[in-house]
């Protein structure tokens, strides 16, 4: 531990965990080791009355002290839909969020907005993805955010349990009820048409992995997202945004073979690599979460999908 931490001073910053600590925690949520396994490494670094139990308090989600946006703001529209996938679990469901103003035009009406699918973590559509989804309709964009885990009863309120859930899902299934997903957005009655994926962790890998499976997507943001597999890289027509943590070797491993196999595709891309940052630096309920560094790839997000996704 640094050594002004005091017994016990809250742990709200990356700089107030050992890093080995942090890297545990990030085998943990990735279902690399399970809660005895993370308990026990942390063990080792426990200091000044911090726990490993503390560890793991410290670093689970802050889901209503990090909401951005009331779910019942009047700037917005949020519903729950389900749509059909057959060629995935059947069904699926999802959190559709609109502006409001949008959300009371009709089929005929001639102003139509861009859509963006959100794509969760491995955790399912937790609180945190939902916010997500309601920060893009104040921007302008009817946002979508599937659930993978509603053929497993859906989210269940609990990360551990959501992500004991996760490993129990048919990914083949769980990527066409994605795919199913996005052509359901597309054809929303205030859609324009255009359409755009952001995914975060897991959801990175769910937005590299449609980028190579639908021709006509328009724009993809992966953060800190597992690439796809290389030989299909050239299938990949949507220009891209990808954000990188700089302390994030088990993604960042991948990243100069994505890279040389985009170059040799001639795919449009751009690549951001954000100094000092854990992998889920954008999630801002737990002290992972970089400020500065979540602030500018939020404001890059919106101003890649407000140029690749034009209203009209």
């Amino acid at each position: 531990m640094a050594s002004d931490d005091a017994p016990g001073k809250p742990l709200t910053r990356t700089s107030d965990f050992p890093p080995e600590v942090l890297s545990l925690f990030d085998k943990y949520v990735h279902n690399l080791i399970d809660r005895r396994g993370f308990l026990e490494g942390a063990a080792k670094f426990a200091a000044g009355g911090v726990t490993a139990a503390a560890f793991l308090e410290a670093l689970s989600p802050r889901f209503a002290e990090a909401q951005q946006v009331p779910k019942a703001d009047p700037r917005i529209n949020a519903e729950y839909l389900e749509l059909p996938s057959p060629q995935g679990y059947g069904k699926g469901r999802g959190y559709l969020v609109t502006p409001a103003a949008a959300a009371k035009r009709d089929a005929k009406s001639s102003a139509k907005l861009p859509a963006v699918l959100v794509v969760h973590e491995n955790r399912g559509l937790n609180p945190h993805i939902e916010d997500v989804a309601r920060r893009l309709a104040l921007e302008g964009f009817i946002a979508f955010a599937p659930d993978a885990l509603f053929p497993l009863g859906g989210y269940p309120g609990d990360e551990d349990k959501a992500r004991e859930l996760f490993t129990k899902l048919d990914q083949t299934k769980t990527r066409a009820d994605f795919v199913a997903a996005a052509g359901f957005l597309r054809a929303r009655p205030q859609s324009n048409g255009k359409l755009g994926v952001v995914g975060f962790c897991y959801g990175g890998g769910i937005a590299n992995f449609l980028a190579t499976q639908l021709p006509d997507l328009n724009a993809a943001v992966p953060f800190y997202g597992n690439a796809p597999a290389i030989d299909k890289v050239p299938a990949i027509k949507a220009p891209l945004q990808l954000h990188f943590a700089e302390k994030d070797d088990r993604i960042n491993a991948s990243w100069p073979a994505y890279e040389a196999a985009l170059k040799a595709a001639g795919v449009k891309y751009e690549a951001f690599h954000y100094p000092g940052t854990q992998h889920g630096f954008n999630n801002d309920t737990t002290p992972r979460y970089d400020p500065a560094a979540a602030k500018q790839a939020w404001q890059r997000t919106i101003a890649f999908f407000k140029h690749t996704l034009p209203a009209r």
